[in-house]
């Protein structure tokens, strides 16, 4: 009889060990699960929209740049040519049409539609261009280097990091109020508050394949369609995310981000 009951506590204790094995094993399954659901992962925030909706005070120029895109593949992609001329209520496409079919809106016509269109139900003064002073004239052309310059005396405060969608150029110091000038020439193709995380933002085009931002002014002093020279001013600067007086500034090559210090003269 003993030997019997003690295999049979041995069995119960085995078994009661087995359950406490397995809910250990799931709990430690749970957590690694529930911790790594919670890393950050790159590109997490997922590819841009296929489709965007043109709203006012938007130009070509702000809705490629919103979407880290070239405004060249934005107008083509839409059948849009020089002067770019877009409208409130504009369906853009974001990517290629499917099959490389025409090239249109893809609300399935043109942008650039007839300023009196019979039968319109939305009249020119109900929809103004969203980019009328760039509209004026032709956008500088060429493909070739740029002789850039710094567009504020300071220090660099927070450098580039492509890995990092809030670091795609460089942040640099300076007394709220103090000059911030062109980095280069050329034209200005976006002046305004309406792109998130830039506050008042001047965006110049230099050239067919480079474009600037400079980001967190207190007040622009240029417009869409102004001309402006190397060094010329262009906006008051403000404050940023991180401190009282900084400037973000990026450059842009093709649509792509590029590392403003690759760039700019040594100091």
């Amino acid at each position: 009889m003993s030997p019997v009951s003690g295999q049979a506590r041995g069995g119960k204790g085995r078994l009661t060990v087995l359950p406490a094995l397995l809910l250990l094993l799931l709990l430690a399954g749970c957590a690694e699960f529930e911790y790594g659901s919670q890393l950050p992962r790159r590109g997490s925030a997922g590819p841009p929209p296929t489709v965007y909706e043109v709203r006012r005070g938007d130009t070509l120029y702000s809705i490629a740049w919103r979407h880290g895109l070239d405004f060249r593949r934005v107008a083509a992609w839409n059948g849009i040519g020089a002067p770019y001329r877009i409208y409130p209520g504009d369906r853009l496409r974001l990517r290629p049409p499917p099959g490389g079919g025409p090239r249109e809106t893809a609300s399935g016509s043109s942008s650039r539609r007839p300023e009196s269109a019979p039968g319109s139900q939305r009249q020119p003064e109900s929809r103004p261009e969203t980019s009328s002073r760039a509209a004026s004239s032709p956008a500088p052309a060429g493909t070739g280097e740029v002789s850039w310059r710094w567009p504020l005396e300071g220090r660099i405060v927070r450098g580039y990091d492509a890995n990092n969608a809030g670091k795609r150029g460089i942040s640099i110091a300076g007394e709220p109020g103090a000059t911030v000038r062109a980095a280069a020439p050329g034209r200005v193709v976006y002046s305004g508050s309406g792109l998130r995380g830039y506050g008042n933002l001047v965006i110049v085009k230099h050239n067919a394949r480079y474009l600037t931002a400079y980001g967190y002014n207190r007040e622009l002093l240029v417009g869409e369609g102004d001309d402006v020279g190397a060094g010329d001013p262009i906006a008051r600067l403000g404050s940023g995310p991180n401190r009282d007086g900084e400037l973000h500034f990026e450059i842009r090559r093709d649509g792509e981000p590029v590392n403003p210090e690759r760039y700019l003269p040594r100091r």
